[in-house]
């Protein structure tokens, strides 16, 4: 049976852990070249190693997506190092604020616009002015339910409603080009970030009945989600926001 991505590459950001980690490896487990950019270099490298170790070809670095210029160097290197660009996820973000957080404190927002909504940006800059040329590219951008309701603090909630409008905006931009754009809005998923909220088991419990499934999702649910938006199989999908969130925006 034909992998999916076999002889494309594809660009994780955070992609040292969780999401990105998942999806970094459900691209190499479907045939492609997988390049791994996160603010942990430590933990990019650990993820490219196993990608090697079961067979694939990876490349990693440390990427503050914020930094416009590394960006750029990044992605360059990525179409220097293969010779294409055919799939970018772009996941990596932050949630700064907590319970005790002041509503529209702006440390918290500001840090949390550069990384989830600016750096954004910038990756999908890069990497569009490389499938522009090619006539042909795969974008699938991290958003969340809260982008497409109103959960979270300001800077989170506000950020991931941008990437959905930033999502859409670029998919009208480049669709008749043979470039498709979309993003993921995952509900409570297990990873670092959701983990830290749900210690006790009682917490862990209230996060999951949140979701009529009654569970917190798994890292791989979205990876899933991300590989069908980025293959052939999604071929007439574009500027859509797909909610795997358990039911928790239907109710």
């Amino acid at each position: 049976m034909a992998l999916l991505f076999e002889g494309k590459t594809a660009f994780v950001t955070g992609g040292g852990s969780g999401i990105g980690r998942a999806a970094a490896l459900a691209f190499a487990a479907e045939g492609a070249k997988v390049a791994i950019g996160d603010l942990n270099g430590d933990s990019a490298a650990e993820t490219a190693a196993l990608i090697r170790g079961e067979g694939g070809e990876a490349h990693h670095g440390a990427l503050d997506v914020t930094d416009g210029g590394a960006v750029d160097a990044f992605v360059d290197d990525v179409v220097v190092r293969w010779g294409r660009l055919d799939c970018a996820f772009n996941n990596a973000g932050v949630s700064l604020e907590g319970m005790e957080t002041p509503w529209g404190d702006l440390t918290a927002y500001d840090r949390t616009i550069a990384v989830n909504q600016r750096g954004l940006l910038l990756c999908m800059a890069a990497e569009l002015r490389h499938m522009e040329k090619a006539g042909r590219g795969a974008i699938v951008n991290t958003a969340s339910i809260a982008g497409m309701a109103g959960a979270g603090g300001a800077g989170y909630c506000g950020s991931k409603h941008a990437v959905v409008g930033l999502t859409r905006s670029a998919a009208m931009r480049y669709a008749a080009q043979g470039i498709r754009i979309n993003a993921v809005c995952p509900g409570a998923i297990r990873t670092p970030m959701v983990d830290a909220v749900v210690k006790e088991e009682a917490a862990a419990r209230f996060v999951a009945e949140m979701h009529p499934m009654n569970r917190i999702g798994e890292a791989h649910e979205i990876a899933d989600a991300v590989i069908f938006l980025c293959s052939d199989k999604a071929s007439f999908i574009t500027g859509h926001p797909l909610a795997v969130d358990g039911g928790y925006l239907a109710r």
